[in-house]
């Protein structure tokens, strides 16, 4: 049995939980069987939707060294051998005490200090600066882009047809749009010269009503929330506008060529990296500047640029290929396997 700790709300919306349910089941196609451990029941539908069993500690997901003594009645009851942890919650003194009852594991993307657990999991494409090898001398580490933990159809996608103008475009905020972005790409961007302009809005999307409302009667804008299969719509694109996080991975697994922004200090490194890169141009931070305007402009020129486009499509897929997932669970499940503890 593996174990995953991690939380999902209007907060932290879901990018922990939807990296955490592909490790779900990559895990589960090997004959694992998995269980979520949470703060609270927000994504206790979701998790049993997707087949999984879960467990609540009815503790604050923002004060984690408080769920601590509940959280060990649970390994003791469930004897757990080796617990994923994913979430900017923890602690040092947090994790130093499940080292002591159980196997950890945890995904990384910000270095925030020397975490001590037994496999420590960075993915990210600026993972490099963080210098781990130095600060972690008994810790397996698993870094790069080879760790990605897309979904399963994510894996071993070709891209084979670049169109030489931009037909469908696709806009994405992530699981939410505190800041409105989607509205405002519509107003400013030239809607009416594509042949489809598919915007996904996310979970905790405040906007959804109102943009379809205001864009249900338009022939070419379609209105999308909390869809299964964003993968189509990112295979059918031609260019994406989309927030940093996770989610550029997924565009980069079906070579989709994307322009991106940011809205949060932990996307900064991700959104930089990839135009540092010169596989996505980078067209701001939302907080603090309008980008709606260059994101219009962007898209003219990658009308243009169709080596460019096409370039960039290979550099994407290079990067990644979409069978993170699978590789971490087997390291997972392997721990857990492996485990003294109980």
């Amino acid at each position: 049995m593996l174990y995953i700790r991690t939380d999902m709300n209007p907060s932290i919306a879901t990018g922990h939980m939807m990296r955490c349910l592909s490790i779900a089941d990559a895990a589960a196609s090997l004959g694992e069987d998995v269980t979520f451990i949470l703060a609270d029941s927000e994504a206790l539908g979701l998790i049993q939707e997707r087949g999984y069993q879960a467990v609540v500690l009815h503790t604050k997901w923002d004060d984690m060294d408080s769920e601590l003594d509940a959280l060990y009645q649970v390994i003791q009851e469930k004897r757990i051998k080796a617990l994923l942890i994913d979430s900017y919650m923890v602690t040092k003194s947090y994790l130093q005490a499940l080292a002591k009852w159980t196997k950890t594991a945890y995904i990384d993307d910000r270095n925030t200090f020397v975490y001590p657990v037994h496999i420590l999991i960075c993915y990210a494409n600026y993972w490099q600066k963080f210098k781990y090898s130095q600060n972690y001398k008994e810790t397996k580490l698993l870094l790069g882009t080879q760790y990605v933990p897309l979904r399963k159809d994510f894996h071993g996608l070709k891209r084979n047809e670049v169109k030489s103008r931009l037909e469908n475009i696709l806009l994405m905020s992530g699981g939410s749009d505190k800041f409105h972005i989607l509205p405002q790409f519509l107003k400013r961007l030239n809607c009416s010269k594509y042949k489809a302009v598919d915007v996904i809005c996310g979970t905790y999307c405040t906007d959804y009503e109102q943009l379809s409302r205001e864009y249900g009667q338009n022939r070419n804008i379609h209105i999308h929330k909390s869809v299964n299969d964003i993968k189509d719509y990112m295979l059918r694109a031609d260019a994406a506008i989309s927030a940093g996080g996770t989610t550029l991975y997924e565009l980069c697994a079906c070579g989709t060529p994307t322009i991106t922004y940011s809205f949060a200090d932990n996307q900064l490194d991700n959104v930089r990296q990839f135009a540092q890169d010169g596989l996505m141009d980078y067209l701001g931070d939302i907080r603090f500047e309008d980008v709606s305007e260059k994101a219009a402009l962007v898209l003219e020129q990658y009308e243009q640029q169709y080596e460019l486009r096409e370039q960039r499509i290979r550099g994407m897929q290079e990067l990644v290929d979409g069978g993170g997932a699978a590789r971490i669970a087997k390291e997972l499940i392997g721990m857990n396997c492996n485990s003294k503890h109980n």
